[in-house]
C-alpha cells in the first residue's frame, strides 16, 4: 500500500517521463500540493447548509491522506459541515474496495444501509453501492457512471441538485 499522494507523485512523473518532460522535485510538489487549495463548486457550501439544516449527519471518506484532507476541507470553508474526515489508509484499501465504506459504518456505529455516498466518481459511487451504502452521483461536465456498477437512486449535474433530490427522497421514506 502506497498512499495516495505517493501514487498521485509517481502518476505526475510517469506521465512527464511519457511525454519527454523534465519535472523538478519543487514543480512536483507544487502540482501534487495544490489539491489542498482547491474551492469548492460554487452551490456547494448552500447545498451543504441545506443537507445539514435538514439533519443530516455528514462526514467525508477520501482516498487522501488525513493530512490533505483536513487542509482542503478546511481551506474550502467547508469544515462546518462535516463531523468527521475519514480517509481510506485507516484501513490502507482505496475506494471502491468495500472496507473503507465498511470501516465509516464501523467508526460511526451504524450498518452501511444507513450511508450515502455523494460523489462525482463513478468508483465513489459504485464502490458505495456494492458495500450496500445509498449513493448519489454528481454528474457534472465529464463525469459519467460505470456502467457496471448498479446505478444510483439519486443523479443531478450539481450538489445542489443532488441535495434537493436527497432532502425529497428523504421525506418521501419518513411518511
Amino acid at each position: 500500500y502506497k498512499n495516495f499522494g505517493e501514487v498521485a507523485r509517481a502518476a505526475l512523473e510517469m506521465t512527464a517521463a511519457a511525454h519527454g518532460k523534465e519535472l523538478s522535485a519543487d514543480a512536483a510538489q507544487q502540482i501534487i500540493g495544490g489539491i489542498r487549495n482547491l474551492p469548492p463548486h460554487p452551490e456547494v457550501p448552500d447545498a451543504l447548509a441545506r443537507l445539514k439544516a435538514a439533519g443530516f449527519q455528514m462526514v467525508t471518506l477520501t482516498n487522501s491522506p488525513p493530512a490533505v484532507a483536513e487542509a482542503q476541507i478546511s481551506n474550502a470553508n467547508l469544515k462546518p459541515f462535516f463531523t468527521r474526515i475519514f480517509s481510506v489508509d485507516s484501513v490502507q484499501r482505496f475506494k471502491p474496495a468495500p472496507d473503507p465504506y465498511r470501516m465509516v459504518a464501523r467508526e460511526l456505529g451504524v450498518e452501511t444501509s444507513q450511508l450515502r455516498m455523494i460523489a462525482a466518481h463513478a468508483w465513489d459511487v459504485g464502490g458505495a453501492m456494492q458495500a450496500g451504502c445509498a449513493a448519489a452521483f454528481i454528474a457534472r461536465p465529464g463525469k459519467a457512471l460505470f456502467p457496471a456498477f448498479p446505478k444510483p437512486d439519486v443523479i443531478g449535474h450539481d450538489l445542489g441538485e443532488v441535495a434537493y433530490a436527497i432532502l425529497v427522497a428523504e421525506s418521501v421514506q419518513k411518511r
